[in-house]
């Protein structure tokens, strides 16, 4: 199965809550995203008029698709329950936070899923704490690998 996250998100900020949701996708995009062609850069989601829309997703063009290619970076939307986008939309309006695609994989029924992510940005003095963190963890894994 295809599992692929936004490793750039867990550096820039703070997960505080997740939903999963569908996502509303053209042929060839679906192709694409199969292949890996896949770029978070600099992904968020918004909620408009009562729904949630995927903005800054970059779904490479599909090599084969001729003149029925999809635009690279173009809203999609997502496909959550009105309960589900009510406390997302209070949750980001009262506190200030944003929606992050955390990662995007295609499950057991080959339906292509997006694990959306309520988060809160993290500092300058956080990051580099989390960079330390991995720091260590890298020199405590080879230390543990030479030992054996």
């Amino acid at each position: 199965m295809l599992n692929i996250e936004n490793r750039k998100a867990k550096f820039e900020y703070y997960f505080i809550q997740e939903w999963e949701a569908g996502i509303v996708l053209m042929g060839t995009e679906i192709k694409s995203i199969r292949e890996g062609k896949l770029n978070f850069k600099d992904a968020y989601a918004r909620i408009v008029d009562n729904e949630v829309w995927l903005f800054n997703l970059h779904i490479s063009p599909y090599e084969k698709g001729s003149y029925f290619n999809h635009e690279a970076e173009r809203k999609r939307k997502l496909l959550l329950h009105a309960k589900e986008i009510k406390k997302m939309k209070n949750k980001v309006e009262e506190q200030g936070m944003t929606l992050i695609p955390k990662r995007i994989y295609i499950n057991e029924k080959g339906k292509c899923k997006v694990m959306i992510a309520l988060a809160k940005g993290k500092k300058n003095f956080d990051k580099r704490d989390s960079l330390q963190e991995k720091q260590l963890k890298r020199d405590t894994d080879r230390k543990l690998k030479s030992i054996d």
